[in-house]
């Protein structure tokens, strides 16, 4: 499939968009970047340019935490009473709903998706999470405080927006990433410098036109599109910016890291993941197989909680892997904006590469190839779903984040029924893992025991706006969605009158 066969499936909505797109959105307006570069946007379908889009360097990140920085001291943002506030943020998420099939069509062109998990997932969530984060604007309170020491003060507590906020989003699910974390910056009171990923940066832009459009002040908001290496290094280290907010690598997290010491700006990052599934013997293998094929080949395997590490019952091991192994290879290959299309591509001709390396890599290390592990057609990033079974904790494919549709698997006996979780929680990182059982008492005993952020039972990806999300160890810091985001978003001041 050519680009201009892909460019065929959007509709006239996207098409449009499409010819206006390309230029950086700062202080309300649509700016061309100070350096006047422009760098490509390709189709990961089929590894073609598409459109450009303006990119912007340090200059253009200046410019655009001034206007975020004016907009939160002086402008009338900072004057909005919550009620306000919550009437503009959930008005965002009303329009978002109103153009959702455009911006999901957008999405799966510019990171290769299915267009129907796109548009049932990743839109759909982003409009309720504005609808929900809407509701805490007004919500949001300090204590009395009575004093330990009984000293006649009158002491209590303001819970006050944190000011002007860099954030950096993924390519893997950047329209939602986006919006997880503009709308409780937004609900909090906050103003916003966003950098989006430089493999997928359209959405973003189209949702600067929905903030314009739902009547945000200017400077509200502000999209610097560019390189991490540049545009998002002067975001972090930024010594007007409050308060970074990252997703991507833990390797990329520590860098900005790095950068937000300058200042000692807060940060928060939603990091890597090598989430472990352990299923037992008396799992319910009708509904544990799709969820475990789900669990790892959901979104290309590109998802931060996928489910990449198998642990299996050896009684049921057989069953299993081939139940996941048919799953998988009935699932339809192609386009993201072929609404049939349940695996697309990988986002781009870098990420086929490293993905197709570990592959290539595991099986060197001992592991058996038991399924897929090949290239599919000669066009665009596409990559069967692939298992490695026979897998040891040693090998690079166990260990390491790989962010593709390859599951490594091993199975455990009688005598691992405890030391099994001690190996699913041998990572550095901490960020979800699921447990499948009948057995009520060991699905709590075994939850309680796995050290990770968010613990599916007989299911894997578990997301709400209502429930905290993050991770532990080097999956990152702080938690997003329900009230917990809205403290990322927020500084705590005492106050004691002397009475």
């Amino acid at each position: 499939m050519s680009v201009n066969d892909t460019l065929a499936l959007l509709g006239a909505d996207a098409t449009a968009f499409l010819a206006r797109a390309g230029k950086l959105y700062i202080n309300g307006a649509w700016v061309e970047a100070a350096s006047g570069r422009h760098f490509e946007v390709i189709d990961p379908a089929s590894g073609e340019v598409f459109a450009h889009v303006a990119e912007g360097g340090t200059a253009d990140i200046d410019l655009a935490v001034e206007a975020a920085r004016a907009a939160f001291d002086h402008g009338p943002w900072s004057s909005l009473s919550p009620m306000e506030r919550s009437k503009l943020v959930w008005r965002l998420g009303d329009l978002i709903e109103k153009h959702a099939d455009e911006i999901a069509q957008l999405e799966a062109l510019d990171n290769g998706k299915p267009v129907s998990d796109a548009r049932a997932g990743d839109v759909t969530f982003s409009y309720e999470l504005f609808r929900y984060m809407a509701g805490w604007a007004t919500k949001i309170t300090g204590e009395t405080i009575p004093l330990s020491s009984g000293a006649p003060v009158h002491a209590y507590t303001l819970r006050e927006p944190v000011g002007v906020c860099g954030q950096i989003v993924p390519w893997n699910f950047s329209f939602m990433m986006t919006c997880w974390k503009v709308a409780p910056a937004l609900a909090a009171g906050c103003t916003i410098v966003l950098k989006p990923a430089e493999q997928t940066p359209l959405t973003a832009l189209r949702l600067a036109e929905l903030v314009e459009e739902a009547g945000f002040p200017k400077g509200v908001f502000n999209v610097v599109n560019g390189p991490g290496e540049t545009a998002g290094a002067a975001l972090a280290a930024h010594p007007k910016v409050d308060k970074i907010a990252f997703t991507g690598s833990t390797e990329v997290g520590k860098l900005i890291l790095d950068a937000a010491k300058g200042n000692l700006k807060k940060v928060s990052l939603e990091l890597g993941g090598k989430s472990p599934m352990i299923v037992f013997e008396d799992a319910d293998l009708e509904a544990a197989i799709p969820a475990l094929a789900y669990g790892c080949f959901y979104n290309m395997g590109q998802t931060c909680t996928a489910g990449t590490r198998l642990y299996v019952h050896e009684r049921i091991a057989d069953r299993v892997l081939k139940g996941v192994a048919e799953f998988a290879s009935g699932m339809k290959i192609g386009a993201g904006l072929d609404p049939a299309t349940q695996i697309g591509p990988l986002v781009s001709a870098e990420q086929f590469e490293r993905v197709a390396a570990y592959v290539a890599e595991g099986q060197r290390e001992g592991a058996t190839l038991y399924c897929g592990g090949n290239r599919v057609g000669d066009k665009g990033y596409f990559l069967e779903p692939t298992i490695l079974s026979d897998t040891t904790a040693e090998m690079r494919v166990v260990r390491e984040e790989i962010f593709g549709p390859v599951l490594v698997a091993r199975s455990f006996g009688d005598d691992e029924l405890d030391s099994i979780v001690d190996e699913a929680n041998a990572s550095i990182y901490g960020l979800a893992a699921s447990v499948f059982t009948r057995d009520v008492s060991r699905a709590h005993k075994v939850a309680k025991r796995l050290k990770a952020g968010t613990i599916g039972v007989n299911t894997h990806h578990v997301i709400d706006p209502a429930l905290p999300f993050g991770g532990f160890r080097q999956s990152g810091w702080g938690r997003e969605q329900g009230y917990e985001a809205i403290l990322l978003y927020t500084e705590v001041k005492s106050v004691g009158i002397q009475l």
